[in-house]
């Protein structure tokens, strides 16, 4: 079927259906959902386990080993990583990135915990599976209010969160920094040795006071009934007039009378939220999947106003983080460069071709930008930088059809062929080359959509938009804008004397090929030569993974020693707000602050990992005014920290493009032994230490922290009937605190807990004295009696890797400097010291070269479908074997022209320059084909000799070759100038890497033909 002879036969069903899609597209292009970025499944669950008391080495032995061993069973896990707490066991569950559809294995997960719960040891707490840790809370909220009480803060919280989730586009709403109430009991310890009254027993008696039952039912007549006893208590004084039996005397005393009895809130706290100086509760907001982001922050603007005027007077309601505002600007800014690069595009046909005929080539853009986003909604493929940055790629590649087709019409009008017939001709000669290109440059992207990793999940709608805009544009050069070329004027020059090609610039350009053709050998050779030295060149081009964002967000992760009070954790952070509020410096320019005291916090975009709940961390949140002034505010929050708080380990990061990594370089060392891995892990540090490009070194198990052993002396403790579970409750009572019942209001229930003054509970001179109630007997002895007091050391963490201790170096390195660089330098020591190591002991990478290795694999895995698919479609474009290898030969020469640019730029080589790359070898790829199918068509229709066809084929694809050069190139500056550090090097690859390839197109692909045929230019 003649494709083009059916739209001039069809030309009103043509125009139409060209009209349709284009307003199918305008339409979807508004309905389609924003982004900032396309995200990328995040394959991870955690299992929590509390087991309070347990010392990380117990906590490791009876709760981590025990849940991994079952976990370890399930067929799609692929990392496996725990954390052993005092009193904590925290598994971090990874699965492969082939598995898509992740409930049903977070189900089979969830079941696997429950049927080894039953093997878990007394007094450990149920574990929990958590499968929304890859949930995102793109907007984040603060509510607070200097008068107010944090319960009322918590209440007001709660309302707004009922109103937030009534919107159709929030999923869910966390709430952080709320201080939970509790209701205690302090008691002295003399007076309850006096009365002979024991926690446990005080416990036992308001259990049986505090009741909520049902007294049953009562037939009245032809009614029933139902008896409600009274009993639980309704007030904090109906709880300290409780009636407590003394066992000695049988006597009633008031509870208030023993102990005091008081309403307050979690001592000590599990987490807080501090907002720009003062204590605040934090609501995170998620959007549901296939939400629009951009739509969800312009409700949110108007609803959070109309609440906080629903609020009383002094309570405010801040956002802090909107992702719809930065998804906002990052999508405009991006329009704006595709606008920008269709205009310079259309400019340079224009300026070119003549007005009419770049405006018939030009036209082709906006019909096939617009067309893309409706296939682009009949997909699924959101608008976000990624997408738009696909459609700047694919403008350079689109309208070398339409070039390619109206170069082709123009040649033949200009020997005399009328233009309907001329345009259908010169379509239907170029139909299967330019739909070979197109499908080959789609083929050269596959590995993308291939790739089994985040990256490829964060990249993959490149290949989805290039190929959908090549096959449109395909189609459109082959129906609509065949039917807009007769609208060119063209002169018939087939009754005219001379050369069409007689102009210098044709003169100057045979000459140079004529000259590489007689001397093809050492032309060969010199290019061979530029390749290896670009080679060579690659290793002084700095090696970054995926360069960081410029949004204006800084997090500041501070770890202080485990065991750290919660206290003194917030006493460091208000000492840095303070610095802050000086204003002072680089201070200024910090426009507000969030710190997450305790907490890892939410998680507020994709490539931020939350840290497991810790009373020693912080994470903090630190929004400034521009871009520009994310290296100042780093460095001067660094320089605070190491000259003010050595003791803390501080990392100030920008936001992560794509999946993120904790630090640049991570070693992790594996073995069973903690002194040979503390001795090990030593020696490697010292080593990092010599380097100058280091700026900070820490390890995840950090210093080892101290506990207070109780070594029971058991014939002592026997003499004075007690037993050990009667010291530990004692202790436990006293000290953290015994939950002796519940005290219910509304639909809330606040716990009550009866512990030691806080004069005796502080006091360390008093712990030997604690009292130690006999449940048997009654009798109360001092600790000191059956019991000695010593001091023991221990890890204060302990980490594992499927199921092996291991302990992660964490190395932080100076601006400018790669991981790649100092990971090199270090690597040849590190493998040799490892050779000394005991058996069982190794180490692996992690940090951005783990990542940048996932990632490359990942694509290095798909490359021989991709090669194979080239290949395939070479061979059935030229039957040729020799043709084919002709352009193979010539894409991997287009790294002569990208090392170049990014050694004159100063650019780094990373995952988006080898985009680039795949972008240039399918530009290539498309100017080869047409032209030896242009040589082919010389020589088999034209009868000429091979010799004059190389020639003759080379000038006249001359002109086509270099418009989509100037066309991609003018595509790439705004991407380059504008797109951010992530696609400045995918421009720059491009850019640079397509000047060369024109050479390589132009005159070494005739000097192969000649060489692999044996065309002989000799004088």
């Amino acid at each position: 079927m003649n494709l083009t002879q059916w739209a001039f036969d069809n030309n009103r069903v043509t125009l139409i259906a060209v009209l349709l899609l284009t307003a199918a597209g305008l339409s979807s292009y508004f309905s389609l959902p924003k982004a900032q970025d396309p995200g990328f499944t995040i394959r991870v669950a955690t299992v929590t386990t509390f087991f309070p008391g347990a010392s990380p080495v117990r906590v490791e032995q009876l709760i981590t080993n025990t849940l991994e061993e079952k976990i370890q069973e399930m067929p799609e896990l692929d990392e496996l990583s725990s954390e052993s707490r005092n009193g904590i066991s925290v598994i971090t569950v990874e699965f492969q990135d082939s598995y898509d559809e992740m409930q049903p294995i977070f189900d089979d997960l969830r079941r696997k915990v429950e049927d080894v719960t039953p093997e878990l040891p007394s007094g450990s707490s149920v574990p929990v599976v958590n499968d929304e840790y890859g949930d995102v809370y793109g907007h984040l909220y603060h509510l607070y209010g200097a008068d107010f009480s944090p319960a009322e803060l918590s209440d007001y919280a709660d309302l707004v969160r009922d109103e937030l989730l009534k919107d159709p586009d929030v999923a869910k709403v966390d709430i952080y920094g709320e201080l939970e109430e509790t209701i205690y009991v302090d008691y002295q310890n003399a007076r309850l040795t006096e009365l002979g009254i024991s926690p446990q027993q005080l416990a036992d008696s308001l259990s049986s006071l505090n009741i909520l039952s049902s007294g049953g039912d009562i037939v009245i007549g032809d009614e029933r009934v139902i008896l409600e006893p009274s009993g639980n208590y309704s007030s904090v004084a109906d709880l300290s007039n409780s009636l407590i039996t003394v066992p000695s005397s049988n006597a009633l005393i008031r509870l208030g009378d023993i102990a005091e009895v008081y309403r307050d809130y979690d001592d000590p706290a599990q987490s807080k939220v501090r907002v720009n100086g003062t204590g605040a509760i934090s609501l995170a907001i998620s959007m549901r999947d296939g939400g629009n982001i951009l739509n969800l922050g312009d409700r949110l603007t108007p609803l959070m106003a109309e609440l906080e005027a629903q609020l009383p007077l002094g309570v405010t309601l801040q956002p802090m983080f909107r992702q719809s505002d930065l998804t906002a600007n990052s999508v405009n800014s991006f329009v704006e460069n595709l606008i920008q690069a269709v205009l310079i595009v259309v400019v340079v046909m224009v300026v070119s071709l003549g007005t009419r005929t770049g405006i018939v080539v030009a036209s082709l853009i906006p019909v096939v930008m617009i067309s893309t986003f409706f296939t682009m909604a009949m997909f699924d493929i959101g608008i976000d930088q990624i997408s738009l940055a696909a459609l700047i790629i694919a403008l350079g590649l689109l309208v070398d059809n339409a070039i390619v087709v109206v170069e082709a019409v123009t040649v033949r009008r200009e020997d005399g062929e009328d233009p309907i017939p001329a345009a259908i001709a010169a379509a239907n000669e170029m139909k299967m080359p330019l739909l070979i290109s197109s499908l080959t440059t789609c083929a050269a992207f596959t590995p993308i959509a291939l790739a089994q990793s985040a990256v490829g999940e964060f990249t993959q709608s490149i290949f989805y938009v290039v190929t959908m805009a090549l096959l449109i544009s395909w189609v459109m050069s082959m129906t609509f804008i065949p039917m807009l070329t007769p609208l060119i004027k063209v002169e018939d020059k087939s009754g005219q004397d001379g050369d069409a090609f007689s102009a210098r610039s044709y003169v100057a350009y045979r000459w140079l090929l004529r000259l590489a053709l007689r001397n093809r050998t050492v032309f060969s050779l010199l290019v061979l030569g530029l390749f290896f030295v670009s080679i060579f060149g690659l290793t002084y081009v700095p090696q970054v993974f995926i360069p960081p964002s410029e949004d204006p967000i800084l997090t500041v992760a501070i770890d202080l020693p485990t065991g750290t009070d919660i206290d003194a954790n917030e006493r460091l952070i208000e000492e840095f707000e303070q610095r802050i509020e000086s204003g002072q410096g680089e201070w200024q320019h910090i426009q507000s602050r969030t710190a997450y005291i305790g907490s890892g916090g939410p998680r507020f975009v994709l490539g931020f990992n939350p840290v497991n709940p810790n009373a020693a961390s912080t994470a903090m949140i630190l929004s400034l005014d521009q871009g520009s002034s994310l290296t100042p505010v780093k460095d001067a929050v660094e320089d605070f920290f190491f000259e003010d708080y050595p003791s803390a380990q501080v990392q100030v990061k920008r936001l992560a493009n794509g999946p993120p990594f904790a630090y640049p370089i991570e070693i992790k060392l594996r073995g069973r032994r903690f002194d040979e891995l503390f001795s090990i892990s030593d020696r490697i540090k010292a080593e990092f230490w010599s380097l100058p490009e280091v700026t900070a070194i820490s390890d995840t198990w950090g210093l080892q922290s101290k506990k207070l052993a109780i070594n029971i002396d058991q014939a002592r403790a026997s003499r004075a009937g007690v037993t050990n579970l009667d010291i530990a409750t004692s202790l436990d009572a006293g000290l953290s605190g015994l939950e002796l019942t519940e005290y219910r209001e509304g639909e809330d229930v606040i716990p009550v807990v009866l512990r030691t003054r806080s004069a005796e509970r502080q006091d360390y001179s008093k712990l030997e004295n604690t009292s130690i109630f006999s449940q048997a007997s009654g009798s109360a002895v001092p600790l000191s009696q059956v019991a000695d007091i010593g001091v023991l050391w221990e890890p204060a963490r302990i980490e594992r890797l499927d199921r092996e201790r291991m302990i992660t170096i964490e190395v932080q390195l100076a601006a400018g400097v790669t991981a790649t660089e100092v990971s090199n330098r270090i690597r040849p020591w590190l493998e040799e010291y490892a050779l000394s190591w005991p058996a069982g002991y190794g180490f692996s990478e992690g940090g951005e070269n783990e990542e940048s290795e996932k990632a490359s694999s990942s694509i290095a895995a798909a490359l021989p479908f991709a090669v194979f698919s080239i290949v395939l479609l070479l061979v059935v474009q030229f039957n040729s074997v020799r043709r084919t290898g002709i352009v193979l030969i010539t894409i991997p020469l287009g790294l002569i022209g990208i090392v170049a640019g990014l050694l004159i730029t100063g650019a780094s080589f990373g995952f988006f320059t080898l985009l680039g790359l795949i972008s240039l070898a399918g530009i290539v790829i498309n100017n080869a084909i047409v032209l030896l199918d242009r040589v082919k068509l010389e020589i088999d229709e034209n009868g000429m000799a091979p010799k004059d066809a190389i020639v003759a084929a080379a000038q006249q694809r001359a002109r086509p070759i270099l418009l989509t050069t100037s066309t991609t190139i003018g595509g790439m500056i705004p991407l380059w100038l504008g797109g951010g550090p992530m696609f400045e090097t995918m421009a720059i690859a491009i850019l640079f890497g397509l000047l060369f390839a024109t050479l390589i197109t132009l005159v070494l692909v005739p000097v192969l033909y000649s060489l692999l045929f044996r065309v002989s230019y000799a004088d």
